[in-house]
């Protein structure tokens, strides 16, 4: 039981400082951990897929909350929540699925899940930008679809450098502890 309480603890410390993190003005476009999380959940969270879905979901949305709490007091310039945000909740859900295909121990299965979830995210994204007429308001041509997924190229980078970052600490984090639980004859999932 105690273990149990430590581990909701420890995942609400991460959905917490995820959630704030975004809010740090002059960090990279798109560099966040949520990917992460959301790939983070979905291989270590096989049998308990809500635990999965929360993690990058709930962080999502409390550092949209506190956009939103910064934008009405005029502290932002960047609102916390906005017509077809559902979408990238959407999204995140989504990422967590791919999740669930990463081997939390095997460093080759991450690796290609920290550079497949932030590239089915860019595409996803920014494929339902330009449809909706969202972003720079590309033409509905291939051209105007070719520019939108050029507008989106700073935060693809940030993306992918970010799931690396936060990947590695994330599963390199639950390696750690897991390994030391095995040595001192505790057990993890």
């Amino acid at each position: 039981m105690k273990q149990k309480i430590s581990i909701v603890v420890a995942l609400l410390l991460l959905v917490v400082t995820a959630a704030v993190y975004r809010l740090i003005p002059g960090r990279p476009f798109g560099f966040a951990p949520q990917i992460a999380m959301a790939l983070f959940g979905g291989a270590v969270f096989v049998h308990n897929k809500k635990w999965a879905f929360a993690l990058p979901v709930i962080s999502m949305f409390l550092s949209d909350l506190l956009f939103q709490v910064l934008y009405s007091a005029n502290l932002s310039t960047t609102p916390g929540f906005y017509e077809g945000q559902w979408q990238n909740y959407l999204l995140f859900a989504l990422l967590t699925v791919i999740g669930f295909a990463v081997k939390k121990e095997k460093v080759l299965s991450i690796a290609a899940g920290t550079l497949v979830a932030p590239t089915v995210y860019f595409l996803l994204s920014n494929s339902l930008v330009w449809l909706s007429g969202g972003g720079y308001q590309r033409p509905k041509t291939f051209s105007g679809f070719i520019q939108c997924m050029n507008d989106g190229i700073p935060f693809y980078g940030g993306s992918v450098a970010a799931t690396v970052v936060f990947g590695a600490v994330l599963f390199g984090g639950y390696y750690l502890i897991k390994k030391s639980q095995t040595a001192t004859g505790h057990q993890m999932a």
